[in-house]
């Protein structure tokens, strides 16, 4: 079946290419052909004009004359002007064979290399369900967890306080600010499963009316809860959090998750080193992306900014320094990534933070300098370029 599906649309797109070069060859019209046409035209006008008194005798035998002298003109040229002919059919026979077999040698060569020969269709239902669930995965961690002491050190007050808010809320099903304060306070507690099952229903109570923001909290109490699996369901509350907000921190940051589950390093650390470009620096992921970006780089075969910002000892060092030290300091990490962006490259983020940091040491010259090198650079992708023109602007850099 799968044979019969590849050579039927093989023969489809090679009559689609082949169309052209095989089709019978006709005469095409000239140029001056047309214009004859067009005085001959003109001619039956003016004998119409007349006719109808719209043109003097005088006036219709000056455009006689003229138009004449146009179509004379025309037949000349019509007669000395060579048709454009088409190519020999022995060429254009010998290109299409040439085709047919780039195309079907290539195609099979390419599947020989890449396809796998009986292997059945994978749809995506059956790509999904094949992963465990979340209810599977939180039954996992919870018999890991079997015999193990509790990490999280609980309050007997707040358990208690957390019971009896569980046992008034049995009676107020549709609570939203109840069942949201269960969630939290089961998450302090560290029964993330329970708390889930508490999200759950704040998702039911909002229903249409949930806003990225809840979808990304929901997503992050599933992948929790489920040991830092991302489910299905996980996954499909990141993906409503995208559709509300693509901008959405949370659900950026555990999209890097997902995309690390999916071995798709180099996608995580874009939409990590994008997070924090942004900041803010005391955002809870700032903290869980610095201890991870290096080794996602690495997995990604990139070599991660040298300019992420200053180390903790240089920032001890840092606060014993005078004015004059700390810029020298300041501009030699400048350097150094300068120095590597021109020998290796980089990505527009990196390039964008060299040149916000030339405006912000008042070098406004180089700032500019790296700004038209990089506008070359990334001169075919209009989303880096928006990145570089914005850090051009932050440096008060011409960005024409």
């Amino acid at each position: 079946m799968f044979w019969i599906f590849a050579g039927g649309l093989t023969a489809l797109t090679l009559a689609a290419m082949l169309w052209p070069l095989l089709r019978p060859s006709r005469q095409t019209a000239m140029r001056s052909s047309y214009d004859v046409q067009i005085y001959k035209d003109q001619l039956k006008e003016v004998e119409a004009d007349l006719a109808r008194g719209t043109l003097s005798e005088a006036e219709a035998k000056a455009s006689r004359t003229e138009v004449s002298r146009r179509l004379l003109a025309a037949a000349d040229a019509e007669a000395s002007e060579s048709s454009s002919g088409n190519a020999p059919k022995s060429i254009s026979r010998a290109l299409a064979i040439t085709v047919s077999l780039a195309v079907l040698v290539g195609g099979f060569g390419v599947y020989q290399q890449l396809g796998v020969q009986g292997m059945p269709d994978f749809p995506l239902e059956d790509r999904v369900s094949s992963r465990p669930s979340q209810a599977v995965a939180e039954k996992a961690v919870a018999q890991d967890a079997v015999g193990l002491p509790d990490i999280v050190q609980i309050d007997p007050k707040h358990l208690e306080l957390v019971e009896q808010l569980q046992e008034v809320l049995q009676d107020r099903p549709d609570d939203l600010r109840g069942h949201q304060m269960l969630a939290d306070n089961l998450a302090q507690l560290g029964k993330y499963a329970d708390a889930r099952v508490a999200q759950d229903t704040v998702m039911r109570i909002l229903g249409d009316e949930a806003s990225a923001e809840d979808y990304a909290a929901h997503a992050e109490i599933m992948i929790v809860a489920a040991n830092w699996y991302v489910s299905p369901a996980a996954e499909q509350a990141l993906v409503d959090a995208f559709q509300t907000d693509p901008s959405n921190m949370l659900a950026r940051y555990y999209a890097g998750v997902l995309m690390i589950q999916r071995q798709d390093y180099a996608q995580t650390y874009s939409l990590w080193s994008g997070l924090l470009e942004e900041g803010p620096a005391d955002a809870p992921w700032i903290a869980l992306i610095e201890n991870q970006i290096e080794a996602v780089a690495a997995e990604a075969g990139i070599t991660p900014s040298t300019l992420s910002g200053p180390s903790s000892d240089q920032v001890d060092a840092a606060g014993d320094m005078t004015d004059a030290e700390r810029n020298d300091m300041i501009r030699g990490m400048v350097t150094q990534l300068s120095e590597r962006l021109a020998a290796e490259g980089g990505t527009a983020e990196e390039w964008a933070r060299l040149i916000r940091a030339y405006g912000v040491l008042g070098e406004t010259a180089k700032a500019s300098k790296v700004w038209n090198e990089a506008k070359e650079v990334f001169a075919t992708n209009p989303d880096n370029i928006a990145l570089l023109l914005e850090a051009a602007r932050d440096a008060e850099v011409s960005a024409r």
